[in-house]
């Protein structure tokens, strides 16, 4: 009886353990050999998988169609080596990985964002435009992802966003951000690989959010895998539980 009973409390134990870490899908889902980067496969399976957020990369083609797209070409999955601010949307809505996907349009990721997950955007479109940072704030509220949604900016970018969405910033930043007679928490939350205990503490009595970073240029070697579970063990010692990570690395903080 006495080892049923612990049995059943070490899996509740484990449960609650998994379900306390919230998960941000790196590079617009899980992503593997028939789920490329910022694809619908790839989103759906970071829905179906209970992601809390998918992290969108953000780009703009040539007639300033809003896109996602990781990379400033096409190369790596399409093998196309064009710009993707050199090509109109009616050529890149042709393109086809070899996995079979596409290129998606922004709205589309958050038509089929809403209400099943949130989303942290990888902002890298280059320069200043307000008319285009305005049209993210207006697809973000017409999906009704704004409220929730966190941005990884631009140097540029980050005055119009301020305020609008919350910005990813490194502890020296927030410091910095501190000074301004505007300053918020709520505008902004602390964004990194390295986060100390101390970090934590100082950020949760700001009431400041909290993202641990767990992602590497080849998610599925050895080397990296051995890399990320350290720096995964560090930041949950130091009391990290929201994570921004390729999939590879979910079993390390779940």
């Amino acid at each position: 009886m006495k080892f049923w009973l612990l049995a059943i409390s070490l899996f509740v134990g484990s449960t609650l353990y998994s379900q306390s870490n919230r998960l941000i899908a790196h590079r617009g889902g899980v992503v593997d050999e028939s789920s490329p980067e910022n694809s619908l496969p790839a989103l759906q399976k970071a829905i179906e998988q209970q992601y809390w957020m998918v992290e969108i990369d953000l780009r703009i083609t040539a007639d300033s169609v809003l896109i996602t797209q990781h990379d400033r070409n096409f190369k790596r999955y399409f093998d196309v080596d064009s710009q993707v601010t050199s090509m109109n949307w009616s050529s890149i809505q042709k393109l086809r990985s070899n996995a079979g996907t596409r290129v998606l349009q922004f709205e589309e990721v958050l038509h089929h964002c809403q209400q099943k997950i949130l989303v942290m955007i990888d902002n890298k479109i280059q320069g200043f435009d307000e008319a285009i940072f305005q049209r993210v704030l207006t697809l973000l509220d017409k999906y009704k992802l704004r409220e929730s949604a966190l941005m990884i900016g631009t140097d540029e970018s980050t005055e119009f966003f301020r305020g609008k969405v919350k910005l990813s910033c490194t502890r020296k930043q927030l410091e910095e951000y501190q000074q301004r007679p505007d300053f918020n928490p709520a505008h902004y939350y602390l964004f990194s690989s390295q986060i100390s205990k101390e970090d934590v503490t100082w950020a949760e009595k700001q009431g400041i959010l909290v993202v641990g970073v767990l992602n590497h240029r080849n998610p599925n070697s050895g080397e990296a895998k051995e890399k990320i579970k350290v720096q995964a063990a560090t930041l949950l010692s130091s009391g990290v539980t929201t994570f921004q990570l390729d999939s590879a690395f979910k079993e390390f903080v779940n």
